[in-house]
């Protein structure tokens, strides 16, 4: 009989809910108290003042018109009950407090399970600030941070600490400082989103067991970030012209970072150095002028730094001023079936050690390199090495570069053809394709 005693109480208690409608001329905290859980509670067309807190699982939900307005004070909504959903609603006008965490959504630890959806979160510190609640859900939300001031005075969109097995996926991300931060955090998956005009899309710390696959940057100043964070799955995303980095590695390991592409190009105006102009807000950054160039970006299409133990297979890399940057001890490593395809120098590498990049007989792309296929296998008949001495005196000495052109560097580099024990130290792709590798549909549809 308990069971069933148990079931009949489920089933009273979900006929019990309510939807309840919020007017914006009465308090919105005053019906969220008064609301019962599993309630719905429906906020009709207008302006609702903040700062609000849900302390009982139901469902805060607007239709077009319905704004929350924190009026520049503290976090727009705090969420500290389990199973709550936030959907459809504009929220903007949090507090700037960065201790405090000032968000336009703010979960607590004890906001497990809470959805966030379908909503526009504009000019907030942060926009959404998942504060341990686990299991939590942010999908298909836009959300738009700060456009003026200093970085370091800017929040990131969605910023994670310590919240396994939370679900980012879907949104759009555009000015403020990253777009996802994540820290001390394990089992999390960032899936489908969109980053432009931010510092960093991703950007990883001591985050374990995750996975960030299907994403798109644009134009920012780094691409992916993933640092001190181990057993990853990068898969699939894309960096489309951003500054400085595609991908950034830095103390990554045993991660598998896969089918991602990074495309260099002319850069927009740096927003820094362009005037405003009258359609824009007084102090704050213009949106980027993408007909004024100033440079191709990114200057490094992957930067791989103290990074062990991972796999970079079937990625293409584009355009880049340099289109692998690896350095500083990174050990076992295995980068096969990769493209290289017209960087202004493919491969960095500032150590002493032979490095092969390749494995079971297949190695990568190499858009410059001049090679044979006699019995047509697919594999140049001798060894690509994308580096040679002039190289590495030209990185240690920048003003070597007048000398390039010059009789004695040419016979260097003659000398060197002729008597590879000449060659320094470095990588070789002792099996290069001869062809790049066939891009995947889902790439070519983003």
């Amino acid at each position: 009989m308990l069971p069933a005693a148990l079931v009949a109480a489920g089933l009273s208690g979900f006929a019990a809910a309510e939807t309840l409608t919020a007017a914006p001329d009465r308090p919105l905290q005053t019906l969220l108290d008064r609301a019962h859980a599993g309630d719905v509670v429906e906020l009709a067309p207008g302006r609702y003042q903040g700062a609000i807190r849900i302390d009982r699982p139901l469902v805060l939900t607007g239709g077009p018109g319905a704004v929350l307005d924190g009026g520049g004070d503290g976090s727009v909504v705090t969420v500290g009950a389990p199973d709550v959903t936030v959907r459809g609603v504009i929220v903007r006008g949090s507090g700037r407090d960065l201790q405090a965490m000032n968000s336009a959504i703010f979960l607590e630890k004890t906001a497990e399970r809470a959805t966030i959806e379908n909503n526009r979160l504009v000019g907030n510190l942060f926009g959404v600030y998942v504060h341990g609640a686990r299991g939590s859900r942010v999908i298909h939300n836009v959300i738009e941070g700060l456009r003026g001031g200093r970085l370091s005075e800017a929040g990131n969109g969605v910023s994670l600490w310590n919240a396994p097995d939370v679900t980012i996926a879907d949104n759009t991300f555009r000015y403020g400082r990253d777009g996802i931060f994540t820290i001390s955090s394990r089992k999390d998956r960032f899936i489908n989103n969109r980053f432009e005009q931010v510092r960093f899309a991703v950007h990883y710390m001591y985050t374990n067991d995750s996975e960030v696959s299907g994403n798109v940057s644009i134009g920012n100043h780094v691409g992916y970030a993933i640092m001190y964070s181990n057993r990853l799955v990068i898969r699939g995303n894309i960096s489309d012209r951003d500054r400085d980095h595609g991908l950034l590695f830095n103390y990554a390991n045993y991660a598998e970072i896969d089918a991602n592409r990074v495309t260099g190009g002319l850069l927009g105006t740096l927003a820094g150095m362009v005037k405003d102009s009258p359609d824009d807000e007084p102090g704050m950054i213009p949106d980027v002028n993408r007909e004024q160039a100033i440079r191709n970006g990114p200057e490094k299409c992957v930067f791989i730094y103290n990074t062990n133990h991972n796999k970079f297979r079937n990625n293409w890399f584009e355009g880049c001023a340099i289109g692998v940057h690896f350095t500083a001890g990174s050990e076992g490593n295995e980068i096969t079936g990769n493209a290289f395809v017209n960087n202004a120098n493919q491969v960095k590498y500032v150590g002493t050690r032979h490095l092969d990049w390749s494995s079971g007989g297949r190695g990568n792309y190499w858009s410059d390199n001049p090679a044979f296929d006699l019995n047509g296998d697919g594999i140049a008949d001798t060894a690509y090495r994308p580096n040679d001495l002039i190289d590495r005196v030209l990185w240690t000495a920048p003003a070597a570069k007048l000398l390039v052109n010059s009789p004695a560097v040419q016979v260097i580099r003659w000398a060197q053809a002729q008597f590879p024990a000449l060659l320094p130290g470095g990588v070789v792709d002792s099996h290069p394709l001869m062809s790049p590798p066939a891009r995947r549909p889902a790439e070519e549809e983003r």
